[in-house]
């Protein structure tokens, strides 16, 4: 067992004062981190209080089912694979937008190119491996990057055509209205979990969830056309609906562009 490893546990208890440890790394390496932490144990330098946790995570697959490699065999590198999302998001923003401003689609590509690579990662149970699909991950459909972006999207388009209308107190009569409501009420028992048990998974079927909902909200309630105080409850769910998916997408490090 390497020293240095044990030395870094010693220094980060000791003098750091670290009451939480959290080693990020992949799951072949669970028996060694295990020995570390026993060690850690043994030696006096853990006490009860003291958590130190192995964040283990799964593999990343290709088509073929064996760990994403460049076609020369390589590890595929980090940037190449950013390029590439970064580049297939533009195509498909241009195909979906073409009206919109050239500098506005490249930023909008951006968004939704490195956004639907780090939901991809996030949205699975971190410790299993999973396939990685270009297809899957930059659909606008299903729990994706994308789908969750172009609800927040959708979201901000109507309160754009609201024309400045204000929000009123929430109402609820619909039934897709209910739902909507509670769905955004899982935010903090969500964030709560999910730093507790240190699975990102857990946000990202959260706003797959309340994207669903607010789709469901959106087809079965008009919103512009509705007269008050119904007009301004519906706007105010919307508010709250695109902050809170803009908020859960923020934790997870990926931008909500207010347009797609």
């Amino acid at each position: 067992m390497p020293r240095r490893i044990l030395a870094a546990l010693r220094y980060r208890i000791r003098e750091l004062k670290a009451d939480q440890v959290i080693y990020v790394v992949g799951a072949p390496q669970t028996q060694h981190l295990a020995m570390v932490f026993a060690t850690g144990r043994l030696a006096g330098w853990v006490a009860g209080s003291t958590r130190i946790e192995h964040v283990a995570f799964g593999s990343i697959l290709g088509p073929d089912k064996k760990v994403l490699k460049s076609r020369s065999g390589e590890p595929l590198p980090l940037v190449a694979l950013i390029d590439e999302a970064v580049e297939r998001a533009t195509r498909v923003v241009d195909s979906k937008s073409p009206d919109m401003e050239a500098s506005v689609r490249a930023s909008i590509a951006i968004a939704v190119g490195i956004g639907a690579v780090k939901y991809a990662d996030l949205s699975s149970d971190r410790i299993k491996d999973y396939i990685f699909d270009w297809d899957r991950m930059l659909s606008f459909d299903g729990n994706t990057a994308p789908y969750i972006m172009y609800a927040h999207a959708r979201c901000r388009s109507i309160l754009r055509k609201a024309g400045g209308a204000g929000v009123g107190p929430i109402r609820i009569a619909a039934a897709q209205e209910r739902a909507l409501a509670l769905e955004l009420l899982q935010l903090p028992v969500t964030v709560a979990r999910t730093a507790e048990s240190l699975q990102p998974h857990r946000i990202c079927g959260f706003l797959y969830q309340l994207a669903q909902s607010f789709t469901a909200f959106f087809e079965a309630c008009p919103v512009i056309k509705a007269d008050e105080p119904t007009r301004a409850s519906r706007l105010a769910l919307c508010e709250l609906t695109a902050r809170t998916l803009a908020q859960g997408l923020d934790l997870l490090g990926i931008a909500a562009p207010d347009q797609m």
